[in-house]
């Protein structure tokens, strides 16, 4: 099956956009599909286009203009050229309702080719808020002949966009081969200078809607309890996140906080195998990346009570949960991980268990692949004769 994957981001840029696009593109190709990831880029000049290849997978980048509009029809040119250069699509995939899922259903219905859009979490948390795109996603959902979202809260938000739309849940997945307890890198632990430290990480681009305030608060509290230990933020932070920090290392002189700002994504199992506690404070999100990769290492969790973090987590099973911003909850569910390493394996124990069993990538594959085959027509069986062939 031919397949064009359109996404707002792709490796090498971050965040768990293009780290999840790549691995439904890798997942695609590695069960012998022909994947073509069309992407936008603000590194080539407007409009130019450059052909790369990822791991088998073909990433078209297409120059961004300066203004929205010039760059979208852009995006739809490059689409259609693309399907009549490769003989035609058979699914246009479009990875994110604002912006992708516009282009990428307009230009399926040009080219009478079915398409899907993936709902991922930004976009309808805040994208759609905005009235700029407000009329692109709604359309998008509406006229898409199929709607996938990574949690049961927005399978429930999109249904209340696009009444009657076929809409269907595809958690994301994990690889537990690469993100597996014992993995160490001495050269990443002499770095952080950990031996003996207790280590409390958040991973991920800190924002708002991460929690990240509420996160600073409540290691505060944890701090006074047990002087010594450290947070470290991977993945760096937004702008407006700065001054918060800062803040915080002026009223907290004496707490560490260390921030590894960009740290590799191949680095990160070796991070997780270091954490005594892995913290996802969310007010808002999908389905965080580090709450799958940090429970396949076996790391003991708390996270928030939001979005589709429930979807993933058993309180007191799996890791322990806390409602959104409660500071004075999450402090002390740390402290209490802290305070019984027993507990603290046991739950990364169950944590790992769970992902093998319900979170591994041939599900999230499989389900994709199921849902090209019923809009195509098509049945798995044709795909598995195929393949053989």
């Amino acid at each position: 099956m031919k397949i064009c994957l359109l996404s707002d981001k792709y490796p090498p840029e971050r965040g768990g956009l293009a780290v999840s696009a790549q691995r439904l593109a890798r997942g695609l190709h590695g069960a012998g599909h022909h994947v073509t990831v069309c992407v936008m880029s603000a590194k080539l000049p407007p409009g130019q286009t450059k052909r790369v290849n990822y791991d088998g997978v073909t990433v078209y980048r297409v120059g961004k203009h300066d203004r929205d509009d010039d760059t979208l029809s852009a995006w739809f040119d490059a689409i259609c050229a693309l399907h009549r250069r490769l003989g035609g699509f058979d699914i246009i995939h479009a990875y994110y309702a604002v912006n992708a899922g516009f282009v990428g259903v307009y230009a399926g219905r040009y080219l009478h080719t079915p398409t899907i859009v993936s709902v991922r979490g930004n976009d309808l948390e805040r994208g759609v808020f905005y009235p700029a795109k407000t009329g692109g996603v709604l359309w998008a959902l509406a006229n898409a002949d199929a709607v996938t979202t990574v949690t049961r809260d927005l399978s429930r938000k999109a249904a209340a966009l696009a009444p009657g739309q076929c809409i269907e849940t595809i958690f994301n997945s994990v690889d537990t081969e690469t993100f597996k307890p014992g993995r160490v890198d001495p050269r990443i632990t002499a770095d952080l200078n950990a031996d003996g430290i207790p280590l409390i990480g958040f991973v991920g681009e800190a924002r708002a809607k991460k929690g990240f305030a509420p996160l600073l608060a409540a290691f505060a509290r944890v701090a006074e309890r047990r002087p010594g230990a450290r947070l470290l933020l991977v993945g760096g932070m937004r702008p407006d996140c700065e001054p918060i920090l800062s803040a915080f290392r002026t009223r907290y002189p004496e707490v560490e906080v260390w921030d590894v700002l960009h740290l590799p994504h191949e680095d990160l199992p070796y991070i997780y195998n270091l954490l005594d506690v892995l913290v996802i404070p969310s007010l808002h999100d999908g389905m965080p990346n580090a709450l799958l990769e940090g429970m396949a290492s076996g790391c003991a969790v708390v996270a928030s009570d939001a979005g589709g973090i429930p979807d993933v987590m058993r309180h007191e099973r799996t890791g322990i949960l806390v409602a959104p911003g409660a500071i004075e909850e999450l402090a002390a569910a740390i402290l209490d991980l802290l305070d019984h390493p027993e507990r603290r394996r046991k739950l990364g124990g169950a944590a790992r268990a769970h992902m093998l069993a319900h979170f591994a990538p041939s599900r999230e594959i499989d389900a994709n692949v199921a849902l090209y085959n019923r809009l195509t027509g098509r049945s798995n069986r044709d795909e598995d004769d195929k393949r053989r062939a």
